[in-house]
């Protein structure tokens, strides 16, 4: 679900590991180098997911709404299992695959987030 208003069928999720970064520096003159600590980074997530609607055209409009978060806004994503993911960026949002069956349409989606800032 994102910013608990968006809900989906939630069919992978990889959460990249947090990362440390810093800044390695040599002077003239100095046995050793500086180290600057540069703190945590951002993360990447990739969310694999199945959007359903009764018909294309109301799956096209949730189609849309998913694509029109790419806002460089942050959002909220909870997982399956609850988890919450905060301060995140959507960066891309690609439809994989549409199905249609006699009780509506379904579209597999990927999409690319950044977390900015990790708890």
């Amino acid at each position: 679900m994102l910013d608990s208003t968006i809900k989906f069928e939630q069919l992978g999720l990889e959460v990249g590991s947090r990362a440390r970064d810093s800044i390695e520096r040599s002077m003239v003159g100095v046995d050793g180098a500086l180290s600057i600590d540069l703190g945590m980074r951002e993360r990447k997530i990739v969310v694999k997911g199945l959007l359903r609607a009764i018909s294309v055209e109301l799956l096209l409009a949730r189609e849309n709404s998913m694509a029109e978060l790419i806002d460089g806004d942050m959002h909220i994503l909870e997982s399956a299992n609850g988890v919450k993911f905060e301060n995140l960026r959507i960066d891309s949002f690609e439809v994989t695959r549409q199905d249609y069956s006699g009780s509506g349409v379904c579209s597999e989606f990927t999409m690319q987030v950044t977390q900015l800032r990790v708890a």
